[in-house]
């Protein structure tokens, strides 16, 4: 409506000057000088208002989009005018300042509400740019790193040099660890990076985060774990030693006094005889089972070299098969890319596959159609790893959490290390050992890094 309004003003305008211009040029042609003086002077005077009324409206608007570009929203036009066209123009521009400084002013309590809940948070969040420089950092990471203002990596060096050299180096998606000792006591911190685009500025969003509890909870219900079922696994070797043991000391004893040769019969004599040999077995037992501890605490640094995965998995389905000869597994091999290498410990690497392999067995015993798979591959995050799958029965959800603790076992035989064992070994590798598990089958799968 008022691009419509000053359009009619200016042709208005425009054919009026056209008139006049026509008026006095008749004027000169016909010789009537003073009206042709007239006829200019009006000329003049329609062309200023002209330009003068076009000017005013660009005067107008370019002053309202400088005062939005400096978020000067108190910009007010008269609407009380003579011209209907301008006061409509004026009226519209209000409105649309209006309309523009509510729209500033959400944007600024949503920028409040974000920026709030980055200080409240207990991680600590901040950004770089690629120069080093820190433009955003809460005051979590300014606690956890005990330093503020953070303004450039480069003041980490006051912090840690080992951590200045850390943010240095950090590159978009990675995630790392750091441990920091300062007067406030020893921190963990877990780092993520993640890149991020603002105004065609790349920068790198670093999540904090002290993990230090997190740690020495899991430290200390591995602990838990780990004593109660050593706890369980002596005492029931002690047990029976300690009740053998009182029985023959009655044979022996009455009272204080010892009983004389002479008064033991061949029934007392067996029995002791028995007591003696479990108590000997047991002793083995907890021999062995110290052994078992030692070998778990133990485990030698990888001697590492490159090894192909389709010969490690046939070394591994070969010692397989000689210890299931009465047991029909299907073993299958999978291998893609078929000339992959893996860098290993061979020795190591082939001991977990074989206890993973065993359980697998173990857990097919008495079923048909059984199915061991050894699968070797690259994942989606350029990986390598090995899987084991079987089709058997599955590990229960109630001992999930158990496998991996050391010495723990629902078997009546073996020491119930090699699950533990076997993730001890994953990590000097640098690598982890997952399961997933059901009613159906169970898969094992170790990720080299």
């Amino acid at each position: 409506m008022v691009s419509r309004n000053i359009y009619l003003q200016l042709v208005f305008r425009i054919i009026f000057i056209v008139l006049v211009v026509i008026v006095t040029t008749y004027f000169f042609f016909n010789r009537q000088y003073i009206a042709g003086a007239i006829g200019l002077l009006v000329l003049i005077g329609l062309t200023y208002g002209l330009i003068n009324y076009v000017n005013q409206t660009n005067r107008k608007i370019a002053y309202f989009f400088d005062a939005i570009k400096n978020e000067d929203f108190t910009l007010r036009f008269p609407e009380k005018l003579s011209v209907k066209s301008l006061e409509e123009l004026n009226h519209s521009l209000n409105m649309l300042n209006s309309m523009i400084q509510d729209i500033h002013l959400k944007k600024q309590a949503q920028e409040q509400y974000y920026q709030e809940i980055l200080r409240q948070a207990d991680i600590g969040i901040f950004t770089i740019n690629p120069k080093g420089h820190i433009l955003y950092a809460n005051p979590t990471v300014q606690d956890l790193l005990n330093y503020r203002p953070l303004n450039h990596v480069k003041q980490l060096n006051q912090v840690d040099h080992e951590l200045y050299g850390l943010f240095k180096d950090l590159k978009p998606f990675d995630n790392t660890t750091f441990s920091l000792g300062n007067e406030r006591g020893k921190r963990e911190l877990s780092l993520k990076c993640t890149p991020i685009t603002i105004e065609e500025q790349q920068l790198l969003l670093v999540v904090a985060h002290d993990i230090n509890k997190e740690l020495d909870e899991k430290e200390t219900d591995s602990w838990v774990k780990l004593i109660r079922v050593l706890t369980h696994e002596i005492m029931n070797t002690i047990t029976p030693i300690t009740s053998i043991s009182e029985s023959i000391l009655h044979y022996f004893k009455k009272g204080k006094e010892l009983t004389s040769p002479g008064a033991f019969n061949i029934e007392q004599i067996n029995n002791t005889a028995k007591g003696l040999e479990v108590i000997k077995e047991q002793g083995k037992d907890l021999m062995s089972f110290v052994q078992s501890y030692r070998t778990f605490l133990s485990v030698p640094e990888p001697d590492r070299s490159l090894i192909p995965a389709d010969k490690l998995l046939e070394r591994v389905k070969v010692l397989l098969d000689e210890q299931a000869e009465t047991l029909e597994v299907a073993i299958e091999i999978i291998v893609a890319p078929e000339n992959l290498e893996l860098y290993i410990d061979q020795k190591q690497i082939t001991q977990v596959l074989l206890n993973l392999g065993k359980n697998a067995k173990q857990s097919l015993e008495g079923q048909e159609n059984g199915i061991i798979r050894f699968k070797a591959g690259i994942d989606t995050l350029n990986k390598k790893y090995i899987q084991v799958w079987d089709n058997g029965p599955g590990i229960p959800p109630e001992l999930m959490d158990e496998i991996f603790v050391p010495f723990f076992t629902t078997k009546n035989t073996g020491t119930g290390i090699g699950l533990s064992l076997s993730k001890q070994i994953m990590r000097l590798h640098g690598g982890r050992i997952r399961v997933v598990s059901n009613d159906n089958n169970t898969l094992f799968t170790l990720t080299f890094d």
